[in-house]
């Protein structure tokens, strides 16, 4: 999820528990709701390493603890505040809140890390869910809009309306969340009661659209093909409405591509693979594409190798948009 909404989040959680007395609770959530994040550093490696670090051991379940320490860590070197047990223990709330709504998106994550490096994901909510974002920046909005209604009329305002509207926010993004497990077990019932291609479907995978919480984009993928359809919740579903895609087979340029570190890497990551072989006048490019974020027409996450007659890898790389189209020296 966005860093807005993991801070909008810890901002909530502190308004609906805090009182006046704790002063600082508000900037220790908000750090605590943003600091699995803090392996973002990872990307002054580039985009690889980047990939390979993100949502790992920051985002595991057993360094939470560790994790909702130095949020407060960093508000007592800031202002030297005492820091009480209860502050410690809202923070890890925060940190789990965290990990929580990452797992809710397709990105997914590295939950059980350092015993299991398994992609957890719940695919029903995209990583920017702007219906998230209007209920918490409501729940912002509202109290001072009520402190500035008391102002005009002469009348005294407490924290009772900040308190309500931070416990209205958590409880409809909870109930959203909840809406959207639903819609996408719906979407994958609906998609496995059909044939695509002729065929009973091997695997299905159903991804949220941003702003419609009834429109999936479903990847059907069968034995030599895969096939992507759009799928409305309230209209019939029609498998047929779809593209069919036919990856390459084994071959030995793809072979010779996954011995290199981009693939070995994004191999890892990947959970929807889609591989592409184009034979070029010196060789062959090798595309591994990564269906969550894209097409074999229009990919998002991929790697990239190019490979020579006599099998050798000339190059490889990975991005997290289209590559530049390169050929071989």
């Amino acid at each position: 999820m966005d860093n807005l909404t993991h801070s909008l989040v810890g901002l909530m959680l502190a308004r609906a528990v805090g009182s006046d007395r704790d002063k600082y609770l508000p900037a220790t959530l908000v750090i605590a709701a943003n600091i699995p994040d803090i392996d973002i550093v990872s990307g002054l490696g580039g985009a690889l390493t980047y990939l390979q670090y993100h949502r790992s051991y920051t985002h595991a379940l057993v360094f939470a603890p560790g994790m909702a320490l130095i949020p407060l860590l960093i508000v007592w070197a800031a202002v030297r505040a005492r820091i009480s047990l209860r502050f410690y223990l809202w923070s890890l709330v925060a940190v789990f809140s965290h990990l929580v709504l990452d797992w809710t998106n397709a990105y997914g994550i590295r939950l059980f890390l350092p015993f299991s490096s398994r992609w957890l994901r719940l695919d029903q909510t995209d990583i920017v869910d702007p219906w998230i974002l209007v209920v918490l920046l409501l729940a912002v909005a509202a109290p001072a809009l009520s402190r500035l209604v008391s102002a005009e009329i002469g009348s005294r305002s407490g924290p009772g309306p900040q308190r309500g509207w931070a416990w209205f926010a958590l409880l409809v993004v909870l109930a959203y969340e909840g809406a959207r497990f639903a819609g996408h077990a719906r979407a994958l019932e609906v998609m496995n009661a059909r044939l695509f291609n002729g065929e009973i479907a091997q695997r299905l995978v159903a991804l949220p659209n941003r702003f419609d919480p009834f429109r999936w984009r479903g990847i059907a993928e069968g034995d030599g093909f895969v096939s992507i359809v759009p799928l409305d919740l309230n209209q019939p579903f029609d498998p047929g409405a779809g593209r069919i895609y036919y990856p390459t087979g084994p071959n030995p340029a793809i072979d010779a591509a996954r011995g290199t570190r981009p693939f070995e890497v994004f191999g890892r990551f990947s959970q929807a693979k889609f591989w592409k072989v184009t034979p070029l006048p010196e060789g062959s490019r090798v595309e591994l594409i990564d269906l969550r974020f894209g097409t074999p027409d229009r990919p998002g996450f991929e790697a990239e190798a190019l490979v020579d007659a006599a099998g050798n890898v000339r190059d490889a790389r990975f991005g997290f948009g289209p590559l530049p189209v390169n050929s071989p020296n």
